[in-house]
């Protein structure tokens, strides 16, 4: 069985999110687009309040209306979870759990095929290891026995993103720790009037992601230092992906709620949101973004929560 709940952010820093309707200012106006987060299984236990942290940060940019499909728990069938994805403007993942129903997924391989804008949220591209139309929107991925069957790692050699085929694992990382993200396309919608370099909040840096890379564009790295137990190798952080006609924006950051509450991480959240549905961003770089030197976060709603 499908869960749909519909929910809109509360609190003067939008962070956490209820299913109770907050009626919106009447100066405000209407919301544009249309968003469906899929959530309901993951390894990181703390993934509903992950949700919420999303939904609050999409509906204050006043584009989206926010929606909630969470499937069954694991072990359960998911043969019924069939979200009307055809109903949205934009989908963001907040999955990584079992395989859906063939009809779930062909309908997401039409919406995001004929034009549909996707997001895909760090473990979420742990998922679906053998559906290929998914590790394509996705571009690369990790974990879930991904090896070299499953395409190629991009590195940075020279100053260009070029394909490595070395055979080996599909997705790793060192110790949690604070790291600075380093904007490799600062002329992107998403990107333009960001800091070139700018520190990211304690969180999982993903390394040795592999998958199709087709039609890719990174542009964000961060460099995975040996001393964090990491590969040397300057790891895609941000990314673009083309699949067929539809826009995805990929985020290996967030892993957990400090690293979501990152200034950075919402900045880019947010305008990826927008560039996956309309090709632009007009929202602005916020004065309190991070720079190369601090990191800035919101406040912890709820101390004591961990991933």
């Amino acid at each position: 069985m499908i869960t749909i709940r519909t929910c809109f952010a509360l609190g003067a820093v939008g962070l956490l999110a209820t299913c109770a309707t907050a009626p919106e200012p009447a100066s405000d106006p209407e919301p544009k687009f249309s968003a469906l987060i899929v959530d309901g299984q993951n390894n990181h236990r703390i993934w509903p309040t992950t949700t919420g942290y999303l939904t609050g940060y999409l509906e204050e940019t006043g584009l989206f209306t926010v929606d909630i499909a969470t499937t069954p728990p694991a072990g359960e069938s998911l043969d019924s979870y069939r979200p009307a994805f055809s109903n949205y403007d934009l989908v963001v993942s907040n999955y990584n759990g079992e395989p859906w129903g063939e009809a779930a997924m062909a309908d997401f391989e039409a919406f995001v095929g004929g034009g549909g804008a996707f997001i895909s949220v760090h473990a979420a591209n742990n998922a679906f290891p053998e559906w290929t139309a998914y590790n394509e929107m996705i571009g690369i991925g990790g974990w879930g026995d991904r090896t070299e069957r499953h395409g190629p790692y991009i590195r940075l050699r020279d100053g260009e993103f070029v394909h490595d085929n070395t055979p080996g694992i599909g997705g790793s990382h060192g110790i949690r720790h604070e790291f600075a993200i380093n904007i490799r396309d600062t002329e992107h919608p998403i990107t333009r009037g960001l800091p070139e370099k700018w520190m990211h909040a304690n969180d999982e840096l993903y390394d040795r992601l592999r998958g199709p890379a087709r039609n890719v564009h990174v542009l964000a790295t961060a460099f995975s230092t040996v001393e964090s137990e990491g590969t040397g190798e300057h790891e895609p952080i941000l990314m673009t992906i083309q699949y067929k006609n539809g826009r995805i924006f990929h985020t290996t950051l967030g892993h957990a709620l400090v690293s979501q509450r990152c200034k950075g991480f919402i900045t880019t959240f947010k305008r990826g949101a927008e560039w996956a549905v309309t090709g632009d961003v007009t929202q602005p770089v916020p004065d309190d973004f991070p720079t190369a030197t601090e990191i800035r976060t919101r406040p912890d709603p709820d101390e004591g929560q961990s991933s």
